[in-house]
C-alpha cells in the first residue's frame, strides 16, 4: 500500500475514534474563527510521521506548514511546523496528529541511537514485525526516518524459518532443503533461516539459506557461527537478534553481523514529547 493511501486510512481511523463531533469546541468556539498554531518538538529528536500528520490535518480542513523534514534532527523545543485553518478544525486534528508524530518520532529517535551505536561497522539496523496492529507502515516509516532499513513487511514475500517452523519440519519429516527449494521455484529470493545451534547452521547453509538469523546468542558465538557460515556459503548474510541493546549492539556489529533487528524499536517505543500550541 502506498504511503499516502495508508496515511489517509490511519487518519480516518484515528479521527473516527474521537466521534462524529467535537462537542466542547462546538459549544465554545464561534464558527469561522481563524487561527494558527505551532508544533513544538519539546523533547528533541528525529522527526517522523509528517505524511500521516498531513493526512489528519487535510481530513480536518487545516494545513500543516513544515519547517523540518522527516529524518531531520530537532533541538529540544524546536518549532518543526505551523498549522493554519479554522480554530475548530485545528483542535479537531490536534490529538490524532500529535499521537502519530509522537509515536513515529519516538521510533525514529530510538532507531537513530542504534544507527549511531554501530556507525562505521557497515552493520544495518532493522525493524521487526513487532509493530502496533494497523500501524506497521507508520512504524516502519519511523525506523527509516531514523536511518534504519526495512525488514520483511508481511508474510508473503520472504521466507523466514524460525524455531516453530523447525519443529514443524521435524514433526512432518519435511526437510529444510526441500522447503527452500520450493520457495526458489516460486521466485522467492530472500531465504532467511533462524539458527540456534551449530547443527541448524550447517543444515541452513547446505539448504541454500541467503541469511542466517542468529537469535539470542553472545557476540562471541555470533562471530564463530558467522565465520563458519561464510566458509561454507560465501556471501551469506548474518543477522543478529534477541536481547540486543544500545550497550551491546556494537559488539554484535563488530563480531560480524550484517544486520541487527531490534523489536524494541516499535514494540516498546518511548513517545517523543511533541505539542501543538495555538497562538493568541
Amino acid at each position: 500500500m502506498a504511503l499516502t493511501t495508508d496515511a489517509a486510512r490511519v487518519a480516518a481511523a484515528a479521527l473516527a475514534e474521537d466521534g462524529e463531533i467535537d462537542l466542547t469546541t462546538d459549544l465554545t468556539i464561534p464558527p469561522g474563527t481563524k487561527a494558527d498554531a505551532i508544533i513544538e518538538f519539546r523533547s528533541g529528536g528525529i522527526l517522523a510521521g509528517s505524511a500521516y500528520a498531513d493526512a489528519v490535518a487535510q481530513a480536518c480542513g487545516c494545513t500543516i506548514h513544515w519547517r523540518s523534514a522527516d529524518g531531520s534532527y530537532a533541538e529540544p523545543g524546536a518549532v518543526v511546523a505551523s498549522v493554519t485553518g479554522e480554530l475548530k478544525h485545528i483542535l479537531r486534528a490536534e490529538r490524532p496528529l500529535l499521537n502519530i508524530l509522537q509515536r513515529a518520532s519516538g521510533i525514529a529517535t530510538a532507531t537513530h541511537s542504534f544507527v549511531e551505536a554501530v556507525a562505521g561497522t557497515g552493520c544495518r539496523i532493522l525493524h521487526t514485525r513487532k509493530t502496533a496492529p494497523g500501524l506497521r507502515q507508520l512504524d516502519v516509516a519511523g525506523v527509516v526516518a531514523g536511518g534504519g532499513e526495512t525488514h520483511r513487511l508481511d508474510l508473503a514475500h520472504e521466507v523466514m524459518v524460525k524455531d516453530n517452523h523447525w519443529q514443524a519440519l521435524r514433526r512432518t519429516g519435511k526437510s529444510l532443503e526441500a522447503a527452500l527449494a520450493a520457495a526458489r521455484q516460486r521466485g522467492i529470493a530472500a531465504l532467511y533461516v533462524e539458527v540456534e545451534s551449530p547443527e541448524q547452521l550447517q543444515l541452513a547453509c547446505a539448504a541454500g539459506a541467503t541469511r542466517l538469523l542468529v537469535d539470542n546468542q553472545s557476540p562471541a558465538t555470533l562471530r564463530s557461527w558467522a565465520e563458519t557460515a561464510r566458509r561454507q556459503s560465501g556471501g551469506i548474510q548474518i543477522e543478529a537478534s534477541g536481547g540486543i541493546t544500545l550497550t551491546n549492539a556494537r559488539a554484535y556489529a563488530e563480531a560480524g553481523a550484517d544486520f541487527i533487528s531490534v523489536g524494541a524499536l516499535t514494540h516498546s517505543v518511548l513517545a517523543a514529547d511533541i505539542a501543538l500550541e495555538v497562538r493568541t
